[in-house]
Protein backbone atom coordinates (compact mmCIF):
# COMPACT_ATOMS: atom_id res chain seq x y z
CA UNK A 1 0.00 0.00 0.00
CA UNK A 2 2.78 2.44 0.89
CA UNK A 3 4.65 1.88 -2.38
CA UNK A 4 1.38 2.31 -4.33
CA UNK A 5 0.69 5.68 -2.73
CA UNK A 6 4.26 6.76 -3.35
CA UNK A 7 3.92 5.82 -7.01
CA UNK A 8 0.70 7.81 -7.30
CA UNK A 9 2.29 10.91 -5.76
CA UNK A 10 5.32 10.50 -7.95
CA UNK A 11 3.22 10.22 -11.11
CA UNK A 12 1.10 13.24 -10.25
CA UNK A 13 4.21 15.35 -9.86
CA UNK A 14 5.49 14.14 -13.20
CA UNK A 15 2.22 14.65 -15.02
CA UNK A 16 1.32 18.10 -13.75
CA UNK A 17 4.52 19.58 -12.39
CA UNK A 18 6.36 22.10 -14.53
CA UNK A 19 9.73 20.91 -13.22
CA UNK A 20 9.76 17.61 -15.14
CA UNK A 21 13.13 17.00 -16.79
CA UNK A 22 14.38 14.94 -19.72
CA UNK A 23 16.11 11.67 -18.92
CA UNK A 24 19.92 11.81 -19.04
CA UNK A 25 22.25 9.03 -20.15
CA UNK A 26 25.71 8.14 -18.87
CA UNK A 27 26.90 6.77 -22.22
CA UNK A 28 25.83 9.92 -24.03
CA UNK A 29 28.39 9.46 -26.83
CA UNK A 30 27.25 5.93 -27.65
CA UNK A 31 24.17 7.58 -29.17
CA UNK A 32 25.58 11.01 -30.07
CA UNK A 33 22.60 12.14 -32.15
CA UNK A 34 20.54 12.08 -28.93
CA UNK A 35 22.96 14.71 -27.55
CA UNK A 36 22.77 16.94 -30.64
CA UNK A 37 21.42 16.66 -34.18
CA UNK A 38 24.78 18.07 -35.30
CA UNK A 39 26.25 14.55 -34.80
CA UNK A 40 23.96 13.14 -37.51
CA UNK A 41 26.26 11.60 -40.11
CA UNK A 42 29.38 12.55 -38.15
CA UNK A 43 30.71 8.99 -38.27
CA UNK A 44 32.64 7.80 -41.31
CA UNK A 45 30.24 4.83 -41.42
CA UNK A 46 26.49 4.33 -41.46
CA UNK A 47 25.34 3.70 -37.90
CA UNK A 48 22.48 2.20 -35.91
CA UNK A 49 22.60 2.74 -32.14
CA UNK A 50 20.46 1.43 -29.28
CA UNK A 51 20.56 2.41 -25.63
CA UNK A 52 18.65 1.28 -22.52
CA UNK A 53 18.78 2.81 -19.04
CA UNK A 54 17.29 1.58 -15.75
CA UNK A 55 17.39 4.58 -13.39
CA UNK A 56 17.54 3.87 -9.62
CA UNK A 57 16.97 0.13 -9.90
CA UNK A 58 16.05 -0.37 -6.21
CA UNK A 59 13.12 2.07 -6.27
CA UNK A 60 9.80 0.46 -7.33
CA UNK A 61 8.23 2.26 -10.25
CA UNK A 62 11.37 4.18 -11.16
CA UNK A 63 12.55 5.23 -14.61
CA UNK A 64 13.39 3.18 -17.68
CA UNK A 65 14.44 4.95 -20.86
CA UNK A 66 15.90 4.20 -24.24
CA UNK A 67 17.08 5.58 -27.56
CA UNK A 68 17.13 4.02 -31.01
CA UNK A 69 18.88 5.97 -33.78
CA UNK A 70 20.08 5.76 -37.35
CA UNK A 71 22.39 8.23 -39.08
CA UNK A 72 24.49 8.42 -42.23
CA UNK A 73 26.75 10.90 -44.01
CA UNK A 74 26.02 11.89 -47.62
CA UNK A 75 29.24 13.30 -49.13
CA UNK A 76 27.60 14.37 -52.41
CA UNK A 77 25.68 17.10 -50.57
CA UNK A 78 28.04 17.46 -47.57
CA UNK A 79 25.23 16.56 -45.21
CA UNK A 80 24.27 14.08 -42.52
CA UNK A 81 20.79 12.72 -41.92
CA UNK A 82 19.43 10.91 -38.89
CA UNK A 83 16.36 9.50 -37.18
CA UNK A 84 15.88 9.30 -33.42
CA UNK A 85 13.29 7.41 -31.38
CA UNK A 86 13.29 8.16 -27.65
CA UNK A 87 11.04 6.58 -25.04
CA UNK A 88 10.68 7.03 -21.29
CA UNK A 89 8.58 5.15 -18.72
CA UNK A 90 8.01 6.11 -15.09
CA UNK A 91 5.95 4.80 -12.22
CA UNK A 92 5.81 1.08 -13.08
CA UNK A 93 5.48 2.00 -16.73
CA UNK A 94 2.25 3.93 -16.23
CA UNK A 95 3.55 7.32 -17.41
CA UNK A 96 4.98 6.98 -20.92
CA UNK A 97 6.55 9.45 -23.29
CA UNK A 98 7.77 8.77 -26.82
CA UNK A 99 9.38 11.07 -29.38
CA UNK A 100 10.23 10.37 -33.01
CA UNK A 101 12.52 12.92 -34.69
CA UNK A 102 14.28 13.45 -38.00
CA UNK A 103 17.62 15.27 -38.12
CA UNK A 104 19.64 17.13 -40.71
CA UNK A 105 23.20 18.46 -40.37
CA UNK A 106 25.19 20.37 -42.98
CA UNK A 107 28.97 19.99 -42.89
CA UNK A 108 31.12 22.96 -43.93
CA UNK A 109 34.88 22.53 -44.30
CA UNK A 110 36.43 25.68 -42.85
CA UNK A 111 40.00 24.69 -43.60
CA UNK A 112 42.08 21.54 -43.73
CA UNK A 113 40.99 19.19 -40.90
CA UNK A 114 38.52 21.72 -39.42
CA UNK A 115 34.77 21.30 -39.94
CA UNK A 116 31.62 23.12 -38.78
CA UNK A 117 28.18 21.46 -38.63
CA UNK A 118 24.93 23.39 -38.02
CA UNK A 119 21.87 21.14 -37.60
CA UNK A 120 18.10 21.06 -37.13
CA UNK A 121 15.73 18.52 -35.61
CA UNK A 122 11.98 18.14 -35.98
CA UNK A 123 10.13 15.70 -33.78
CA UNK A 124 6.66 14.50 -32.86
CA UNK A 125 5.98 13.43 -29.27
CA UNK A 126 3.27 11.71 -27.26
CA UNK A 127 2.72 11.30 -23.52
CA UNK A 128 0.10 9.17 -21.80
CA UNK A 129 -0.80 7.40 -18.55
CA UNK A 130 -1.93 3.78 -18.34
CA UNK A 131 -4.48 3.82 -15.52
CA UNK A 132 -4.71 0.03 -15.42
CA UNK A 133 -1.30 0.03 -13.73
CA UNK A 134 -2.32 2.44 -10.95
CA UNK A 135 -4.58 2.32 -7.89
CA UNK A 136 -6.18 5.58 -6.71
CA UNK A 137 -7.90 6.46 -3.45
CA UNK A 138 -11.38 6.60 -5.00
CA UNK A 139 -10.96 2.97 -6.09
CA UNK A 140 -10.13 1.94 -2.52
CA UNK A 141 -13.18 3.60 -0.99
CA UNK A 142 -15.39 2.15 -3.73
CA UNK A 143 -14.49 -1.41 -2.71
CA UNK A 144 -11.70 -1.85 -5.22
CA UNK A 145 -13.34 -0.45 -8.35
CA UNK A 146 -11.57 -1.41 -11.54
CA UNK A 147 -11.29 2.12 -12.94
CA UNK A 148 -10.51 5.38 -11.14
CA UNK A 149 -12.72 8.44 -11.57
CA UNK A 150 -9.48 10.31 -12.25
CA UNK A 151 -9.17 8.50 -15.58
CA UNK A 152 -11.79 10.76 -17.14
CA UNK A 153 -9.73 13.90 -16.51
CA UNK A 154 -6.58 12.66 -18.27
CA UNK A 155 -5.97 12.12 -21.97
CA UNK A 156 -2.92 11.40 -24.14
CA UNK A 157 -1.19 14.47 -25.49
CA UNK A 158 0.56 14.87 -28.84
CA UNK A 159 2.89 17.70 -29.76
CA UNK A 160 5.55 18.88 -32.19
CA UNK A 161 9.05 19.34 -30.83
CA UNK A 162 11.91 21.31 -32.39
CA UNK A 163 15.64 21.32 -31.70
CA UNK A 164 18.92 22.57 -33.13
CA UNK A 165 22.64 22.08 -32.68
CA UNK A 166 26.08 23.01 -33.92
CA UNK A 167 29.44 21.28 -33.82
CA UNK A 168 33.02 22.33 -34.54
CA UNK A 169 35.60 19.56 -34.81
CA UNK A 170 39.13 18.68 -35.88
CA UNK A 171 40.96 15.32 -35.70
CA UNK A 172 41.73 15.87 -31.99
CA UNK A 173 39.17 18.28 -30.54
CA UNK A 174 35.42 18.81 -30.75
CA UNK A 175 33.08 21.37 -29.15
CA UNK A 176 29.39 21.87 -29.70
CA UNK A 177 26.06 23.05 -28.32
CA UNK A 178 22.45 22.01 -28.77
CA UNK A 179 19.00 23.14 -27.70
CA UNK A 180 15.89 20.97 -27.28
CA UNK A 181 12.20 21.91 -27.01
CA UNK A 182 12.82 25.24 -28.74
CA UNK A 183 9.10 25.70 -29.33
CA UNK A 184 8.28 24.82 -25.67
CA UNK A 185 5.40 22.45 -26.58
CA UNK A 186 2.47 21.96 -24.23
CA UNK A 187 2.77 18.42 -22.82
CA UNK A 188 -0.03 18.63 -20.25
CA UNK A 189 -2.13 15.50 -19.82
CA UNK A 190 -5.18 17.48 -18.71
CA UNK A 191 -7.15 20.37 -20.17
CA UNK A 192 -7.19 22.02 -16.75
CA UNK A 193 -3.51 23.03 -16.90
CA UNK A 194 -0.75 23.98 -19.30
CA UNK A 195 2.63 22.28 -18.88
CA UNK A 196 5.27 23.55 -21.29
CA UNK A 197 8.30 21.35 -21.83
CA UNK A 198 11.21 23.47 -20.56
CA UNK A 199 13.97 24.20 -23.05
CA UNK A 200 17.14 22.18 -22.53
CA UNK A 201 20.63 23.46 -23.37
CA UNK A 202 23.65 21.20 -23.80
CA UNK A 203 27.28 22.30 -24.21
CA UNK A 204 29.70 19.47 -24.93
CA UNK A 205 33.25 18.89 -26.03
CA UNK A 206 36.34 16.79 -25.66
CA UNK A 207 39.90 16.00 -26.61
CA UNK A 208 41.42 12.79 -27.95
CA UNK A 209 45.05 12.15 -26.99
CA UNK A 210 47.11 9.47 -28.73
CA UNK A 211 49.27 7.48 -26.35
CA UNK A 212 51.18 5.56 -28.99
CA UNK A 213 50.98 4.62 -32.65
CA UNK A 214 51.79 6.47 -35.85
CA UNK A 215 48.34 7.00 -37.32
CA UNK A 216 45.27 8.68 -35.84
CA UNK A 217 43.14 6.21 -37.75
CA UNK A 218 44.43 3.38 -35.57
CA UNK A 219 42.00 3.67 -32.69
CA UNK A 220 43.88 1.19 -30.53
CA UNK A 221 45.53 3.22 -27.76
CA UNK A 222 44.00 6.55 -26.78
CA UNK A 223 42.89 8.63 -23.84
CA UNK A 224 39.69 10.59 -24.50
CA UNK A 225 38.57 13.40 -22.18
CA UNK A 226 34.99 14.62 -22.59
CA UNK A 227 32.40 16.80 -20.87
CA UNK A 228 28.71 17.51 -21.29
CA UNK A 229 26.96 20.39 -19.48
CA UNK A 230 23.15 20.35 -19.33
CA UNK A 231 20.74 23.03 -18.16
CA UNK A 232 16.96 22.71 -18.10
CA UNK A 233 14.77 25.15 -16.20
CA UNK A 234 16.35 25.62 -12.75
CA UNK A 235 18.30 22.35 -12.92
CA UNK A 236 21.76 21.85 -14.38
CA UNK A 237 24.54 19.27 -14.22
CA UNK A 238 27.95 18.44 -15.63
CA UNK A 239 29.18 15.06 -16.85
CA UNK A 240 32.97 15.02 -16.77
CA UNK A 241 35.33 12.11 -17.29
CA UNK A 242 37.57 10.11 -19.58
CA UNK A 243 37.83 6.90 -21.58
CA UNK A 244 40.86 4.72 -22.08
CA UNK A 245 40.70 3.00 -25.48
CA UNK A 246 42.89 -0.02 -26.08
CA UNK A 247 41.30 -1.99 -28.89
CA UNK A 248 39.07 -3.92 -28.51
CA UNK A 249 38.44 -2.76 -24.91
CA UNK A 250 37.28 0.62 -23.63
CA UNK A 251 37.27 1.60 -19.93
CA UNK A 252 35.90 4.83 -18.52
CA UNK A 253 34.98 6.71 -15.35
CA UNK A 254 32.67 9.71 -15.05
CA UNK A 255 31.51 12.21 -12.46
CA UNK A 256 28.03 13.71 -12.66
CA UNK A 257 27.21 16.81 -10.67
CA UNK A 258 28.07 20.46 -10.31
CA UNK A 259 30.02 20.93 -7.05
CA UNK A 260 30.43 24.71 -7.44
CA UNK A 261 26.75 25.22 -6.56
CA UNK A 262 24.06 23.60 -4.44
CA UNK A 263 20.97 22.07 -5.98
CA UNK A 264 17.47 23.51 -5.61
CA UNK A 265 17.01 21.62 -2.31
CA UNK A 266 20.04 23.17 -0.61
CA UNK A 267 22.33 20.11 -0.83
CA UNK A 268 25.64 19.79 -2.65
CA UNK A 269 25.02 19.09 -6.31
CA UNK A 270 26.60 15.62 -6.47
CA UNK A 271 24.76 12.90 -8.36
CA UNK A 272 26.85 9.88 -9.31
CA UNK A 273 30.17 8.29 -10.13
CA UNK A 274 29.87 6.18 -13.27
CA UNK A 275 32.00 3.24 -14.37
CA UNK A 276 32.04 1.98 -17.94
CA UNK A 277 33.34 -1.03 -19.80
CA UNK A 278 33.02 -1.38 -23.58
CA UNK A 279 34.00 -3.95 -26.17
CA UNK A 280 34.28 -3.77 -29.95
CA UNK A 281 34.01 -6.84 -32.18
CA UNK A 282 33.95 -6.23 -35.91
CA UNK A 283 31.16 -3.80 -36.74
CA UNK A 284 29.61 -4.11 -33.27
CA UNK A 285 30.26 -2.07 -30.13
CA UNK A 286 28.76 -3.00 -26.78
CA UNK A 287 28.92 -0.90 -23.61
CA UNK A 288 27.77 -1.29 -20.00
CA UNK A 289 27.89 1.37 -17.31
CA UNK A 290 26.88 1.52 -13.65
CA UNK A 291 26.10 4.74 -11.81
CA UNK A 292 27.06 4.75 -8.14
CA UNK A 293 24.71 7.22 -6.46
CA UNK A 294 26.54 9.80 -4.30
CA UNK A 295 23.66 12.23 -3.81
CA UNK A 296 21.50 12.49 -0.69
CA UNK A 297 19.37 9.66 -2.09
CA UNK A 298 22.25 7.26 -1.39
CA UNK A 299 23.24 4.01 -3.02
CA UNK A 300 21.34 1.92 -0.45
CA UNK A 301 18.04 3.58 -1.39
CA UNK A 302 18.57 3.95 -5.13
CA UNK A 303 20.45 0.76 -6.00
CA UNK A 304 22.35 2.78 -8.60
CA UNK A 305 21.56 2.90 -12.30
CA UNK A 306 22.34 0.46 -15.10
CA UNK A 307 22.84 1.35 -18.74
CA UNK A 308 23.54 -0.80 -21.81
CA UNK A 309 24.38 0.35 -25.34
CA UNK A 310 24.76 -1.43 -28.67
CA UNK A 311 26.13 0.18 -31.83
CA UNK A 312 26.36 -1.36 -35.30
CA UNK A 313 28.31 0.40 -38.06
CA UNK A 314 28.87 -0.55 -41.66
CA UNK A 315 30.72 0.97 -44.59
CA UNK A 316 29.59 1.66 -48.15
CA UNK A 317 31.22 3.38 -51.11
CA UNK A 318 30.02 6.80 -49.92
CA UNK A 319 31.52 6.15 -46.48
CA UNK A 320 34.87 5.19 -47.98
CA UNK A 321 35.03 8.42 -49.96
CA UNK A 322 34.25 10.53 -46.89
CA UNK A 323 36.75 8.64 -44.74
CA UNK A 324 39.64 9.98 -46.79
CA UNK A 325 39.00 13.58 -45.64
CA UNK A 326 37.03 13.27 -42.37
CA UNK A 327 38.21 12.00 -38.98
CA UNK A 328 35.79 12.47 -36.07
CA UNK A 329 37.59 12.34 -32.68
CA UNK A 330 34.52 11.82 -30.46
CA UNK A 331 34.33 9.23 -27.71
CA UNK A 332 32.93 5.75 -28.33
CA UNK A 333 30.51 5.48 -25.41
Amino acid sequence: MKSTLLNISFLCLLAWGSWAQDQQFTQFYSVPTAVSPAFAGASVQSRVSMQYRNQWAAIPGGFTSGNITFDQFMPNISSGIGMLVNYDQAGSGALRSTTVAIQYAYEARIKRNLFFRPALQLGYGQSSIDFTKLTFYDQMIREGADVSLEAGTIRPVNYYDMGAGMLLYSPKVWIGASASHLNAPDASLTNAATVLLPRKISVHGGYRMRLKGQSLRKLDHYMVFAANYLAQQEFDQLDLGFYYEYSPMILGIWYRGLPVKSNTYGYMNHDALSFLIGFQAGNYKVGYSYDLTISQLGIANSGGSHEVSLVYQWANKHNQRAKKIRIMPCAKF
